[in-house]
């Protein structure tokens, strides 16, 4: 019998249903698992689903049956994909299932931010509305998005519907371009979105952007990739958007940033460490007026994380079958 090893099945909601595959399989659900309990879980383990937990090469070797690792998330770096190459253990990852709930959390942030709304119902519960003594108050800034430039990093499903929704509220989305991407395909695939191609170089997008929303994986090559430098290139002092992965911004570098005012604010749904301990950077960016901090949830529509959880199940089903789907290995 095969036999399925869930490692940390509390990374989805409680309602969320996660059927019964469709061979004959014995299923052990785990709500977390530390790093240190990994190899004894997948010890006779053929097919490993994980979110959260990572597996590499310190585990691998114990586990000789495992086969396959479904990862029950679109980000794969949790995953040593060529440790797992080199055991014989191919990788799915889930794909298109949050093309709404993230893009509708991203404007969540930009407009929550460019209208102060977490502010401005602070003080009304405080009682400023009352002390102003008038029918409304001018406490904290309140910009539109029509006719702002919408700097977006990542042209994947995410980035183009972020586009689409800036372009229904009169922004003008940019793309941030990058190697191995000529003209000639970035002209297709714009004209198909918006008329023209609407692409510029990081540099540019940064300089003249007055949002700008991360949607790229986290690899080696984008770790950090907004740090102090970047921050000093922002000159419309711009909203930052990160709803991708918390490695993409130096967090230290963002919080000196909003201390000189090189940004006019930020919108984290992500963070390096998650949760952030005790004494954590993040900790204090979150206690600023013009910053929100939302933990991890720009996925978790029920809708969208029912998708994946029917998804993750058919990329297993498919494995199983022969017929393996979504494979990063």
């Amino acid at each position: 019998m095969i036999r399925i090893v869930f490692l940390d099945r509390d990374t989805l909601a409680p309602e969320t249903v996660l059927r019964a595959p469709s061979f004959d399989a014995e299923v052990e659900f785990y709500g977390h698992t530390s790093a240190d309990q990994v190899a004894e879980r997948l010890a006779d383990a053929d097919i490993a689903i994980t979110n959260k937990v990572p597996i590499g090469e310190a585990v691998l070797p114990a586990s000789q049956s495992l086969r396959h690792v479904a990862i029950a998330a679109t980000g794969y770096d949790v995953v040593d994909i060529e440790a797992c190459r080199r055991h014989g253990v191919s990788v799915s990852n889930i794909r298109a299932y949050a093309n709404d709930t993230v893009p509708e959390h991203t404007f969540a942030l930009i407009l929550a931010l460019r209208r102060s709304l977490v502010p401005y119902r602070q003080s009304v519960i405080d009682g400023r509305w009352e002390d102003a003594g008038a029918f409304c108050y001018f406490d904290y800034p309140i910009e539109n998005l029509a006719g702002r430039r919408l700097g977006i990093i990542g042209d994947g499903a995410l980035g183009r519907r972020v586009a689409q929704i800036g372009h229904a509220f009169g922004m003008e989305p940019v793309f941030s371009s990058y190697e191995g991407l000529d003209e000639r395909q970035m002209q297709t695939l714009f004209n198909e979105d918006f008329g023209s191609p609407r692409y510029a170089s990081l540099e540019k997008v940064l300089r003249t952007s007055d949002v700008i929303t991360l949607h790229c994986p986290l690899m080696p090559s984008t770790r950090q990739m907004i740090s102090d430098e970047q921050f000093a290139m922002m000159e419309q002092r711009p909203l930052l958007i990160n709803t991708a992965r918390g490695g993409l911004v130096n967090e230290a570098a963002l919080e000196r940033a909003l201390e000189a005012g090189q940004i006019s604010g930020a919108g984290f749904d992500v963070v390096t460490t998650e949760p952030p301990g005790e004494g954590h950077v993040m900790h204090r960016i979150a206690l600023r007026s013009n910053v929100i901090v939302t933990p991890h949830v720009a996925w978790a529509a029920r809708d969208a994380v029912q998708a994946l959880a029917d998804q993750l199940m058919d990329n297993v089903e498919a494995f199983h079958a022969g017929k393996s789907r979504n494979l990063i290995s």
